[in-house]
Protein backbone atom coordinates (compact mmCIF):
# COMPACT_ATOMS: atom_id res chain seq x y z
CA UNK A 1 0.00 0.00 0.00
CA UNK A 2 0.79 3.39 -0.93
CA UNK A 3 0.48 6.49 1.22
CA UNK A 4 0.43 9.62 -1.37
CA UNK A 5 -0.74 13.28 0.29
CA UNK A 6 -0.34 16.91 -1.49
CA UNK A 7 -1.08 20.40 -0.51
CA UNK A 8 -3.26 22.54 -3.11
CA UNK A 9 0.07 22.93 -5.16
CA UNK A 10 0.54 19.50 -5.52
CA UNK A 11 -3.16 18.02 -6.19
CA UNK A 12 -2.72 18.21 -9.97
CA UNK A 13 0.23 15.88 -9.96
CA UNK A 14 -1.02 14.10 -7.21
CA UNK A 15 -4.20 13.00 -9.52
CA UNK A 16 -1.94 12.00 -12.31
CA UNK A 17 0.02 9.81 -9.72
CA UNK A 18 -3.32 8.27 -8.75
CA UNK A 19 -4.53 7.74 -11.61
CA UNK A 20 -0.78 5.65 -12.55
CA UNK A 21 -0.73 3.72 -9.24
CA UNK A 22 -5.09 2.33 -10.57
CA UNK A 23 -3.56 1.40 -13.87
CA UNK A 24 -0.83 -0.76 -12.11
CA UNK A 25 -3.07 -1.99 -9.65
CA UNK A 26 -1.22 -0.87 -6.70
CA UNK A 27 -2.89 0.30 -3.55
CA UNK A 28 -3.03 3.53 -2.31
CA UNK A 29 -4.10 5.38 0.70
CA UNK A 30 -4.84 9.22 -0.32
CA UNK A 31 -4.09 11.10 2.71
CA UNK A 32 -5.63 14.64 1.13
CA UNK A 33 -5.43 17.12 0.52
CA UNK A 34 -8.81 16.61 -2.03
CA UNK A 35 -9.27 20.05 -3.97
CA UNK A 36 -7.19 22.86 -5.59
CA UNK A 37 -8.18 25.01 -2.38
CA UNK A 38 -5.12 26.75 -0.25
CA UNK A 39 -3.98 24.25 2.54
CA UNK A 40 -1.19 23.71 4.45
CA UNK A 41 1.30 21.25 3.03
CA UNK A 42 3.06 19.98 6.42
CA UNK A 43 -0.76 18.59 7.77
CA UNK A 44 -0.17 16.40 4.47
CA UNK A 45 3.56 15.13 4.74
CA UNK A 46 3.07 14.61 7.98
CA UNK A 47 -0.32 12.56 7.57
CA UNK A 48 1.64 10.24 4.90
CA UNK A 49 5.43 9.90 6.77
CA UNK A 50 2.76 8.55 9.65
CA UNK A 51 0.85 6.03 8.17
CA UNK A 52 4.54 4.70 6.54
CA UNK A 53 6.39 4.94 10.25
CA UNK A 54 3.07 3.05 11.93
CA UNK A 55 3.30 0.04 8.85
CA UNK A 56 0.10 1.24 7.48
CA UNK A 57 1.64 1.80 4.00
CA UNK A 58 5.00 0.56 2.48
CA UNK A 59 6.05 3.68 1.06
CA UNK A 60 4.76 7.00 0.58
CA UNK A 61 4.56 9.75 -2.16
CA UNK A 62 4.43 13.48 -1.17
CA UNK A 63 4.04 16.53 -3.33
CA UNK A 64 4.31 20.29 -3.08
CA UNK A 65 4.68 23.20 -5.11
CA UNK A 66 8.47 22.79 -4.89
CA UNK A 67 8.57 19.42 -2.69
CA UNK A 68 10.34 21.06 -0.40
CA UNK A 69 8.26 21.81 2.91
CA UNK A 70 6.20 18.83 2.75
CA UNK A 71 9.46 16.52 2.56
CA UNK A 72 11.12 18.79 5.35
CA UNK A 73 7.54 17.61 7.02
CA UNK A 74 7.68 14.30 6.11
CA UNK A 75 11.09 13.77 7.73
CA UNK A 76 9.76 15.30 11.05
CA UNK A 77 8.62 11.84 11.54
CA UNK A 78 11.45 9.52 13.01
CA UNK A 79 12.08 6.34 11.05
CA UNK A 80 11.10 8.41 7.65
CA UNK A 81 13.80 8.77 5.00
CA UNK A 82 11.93 11.08 2.33
CA UNK A 83 13.94 12.01 -0.26
CA UNK A 84 13.10 15.06 -2.69
CA UNK A 85 14.07 14.04 -6.43
CA UNK A 86 13.28 15.19 -9.60
CA UNK A 87 14.96 13.03 -11.74
CA UNK A 88 15.03 9.37 -12.32
CA UNK A 89 18.32 8.88 -11.22
CA UNK A 90 17.86 9.93 -7.89
CA UNK A 91 14.53 7.91 -7.46
CA UNK A 92 16.59 4.94 -8.53
CA UNK A 93 19.74 6.03 -6.01
CA UNK A 94 17.46 6.80 -2.70
CA UNK A 95 16.16 3.23 -2.58
CA UNK A 96 19.30 1.46 -3.43
CA UNK A 97 21.37 3.18 -1.13
CA UNK A 98 19.56 5.49 1.38
CA UNK A 99 16.32 3.19 1.46
CA UNK A 100 13.94 5.78 1.37
CA UNK A 101 10.57 5.05 2.49
CA UNK A 102 8.79 8.48 1.12
CA UNK A 103 9.20 10.23 -2.19
CA UNK A 104 8.85 13.91 -2.65
CA UNK A 105 7.91 15.75 -5.67
CA UNK A 106 7.89 19.30 -7.28
CA UNK A 107 4.91 19.67 -8.87
CA UNK A 108 6.26 23.06 -10.51
CA UNK A 109 9.81 21.11 -11.36
CA UNK A 110 8.72 17.99 -12.67
CA UNK A 111 5.79 17.76 -15.32
CA UNK A 112 3.81 14.45 -15.38
CA UNK A 113 5.90 12.12 -17.75
CA UNK A 114 8.72 12.82 -15.31
CA UNK A 115 7.12 12.65 -12.64
CA UNK A 116 5.65 8.95 -13.31
CA UNK A 117 8.60 7.81 -14.41
CA UNK A 118 10.36 8.72 -11.16
CA UNK A 119 7.38 7.00 -9.51
CA UNK A 120 7.79 4.22 -11.27
CA UNK A 121 11.88 4.19 -10.78
CA UNK A 122 11.18 4.62 -6.40
CA UNK A 123 8.19 1.87 -6.31
CA UNK A 124 10.40 -0.98 -8.36
CA UNK A 125 13.76 -0.47 -7.27
CA UNK A 126 14.30 -2.45 -4.17
CA UNK A 127 16.99 -1.32 -1.69
CA UNK A 128 20.59 -2.98 -2.04
CA UNK A 129 21.14 -4.27 1.74
CA UNK A 130 24.93 -4.08 1.08
CA UNK A 131 26.84 -3.74 4.78
CA UNK A 132 28.06 -0.45 4.25
CA UNK A 133 24.48 1.58 2.92
CA UNK A 134 22.67 -0.26 6.04
CA UNK A 135 25.76 1.16 8.49
CA UNK A 136 25.35 4.68 7.27
CA UNK A 137 21.14 4.61 7.76
CA UNK A 138 21.68 3.25 11.26
CA UNK A 139 24.01 5.89 11.63
CA UNK A 140 21.53 8.74 10.76
CA UNK A 141 18.51 7.13 12.64
CA UNK A 142 21.08 7.36 15.93
CA UNK A 143 22.06 11.43 14.88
Amino acid sequence: MIAIGSDHGGYELKQNVIQYLEEKNIPYEDMGCHDKESCDYALFGHAVAKAVAEGRCERGIVICTTGIGISISANKVPGIRCALCGDSFSAKMTRLHNDANVLAMGAGIVGTNLALEIVDVFLNTEFSDEERHKRRIALIETL
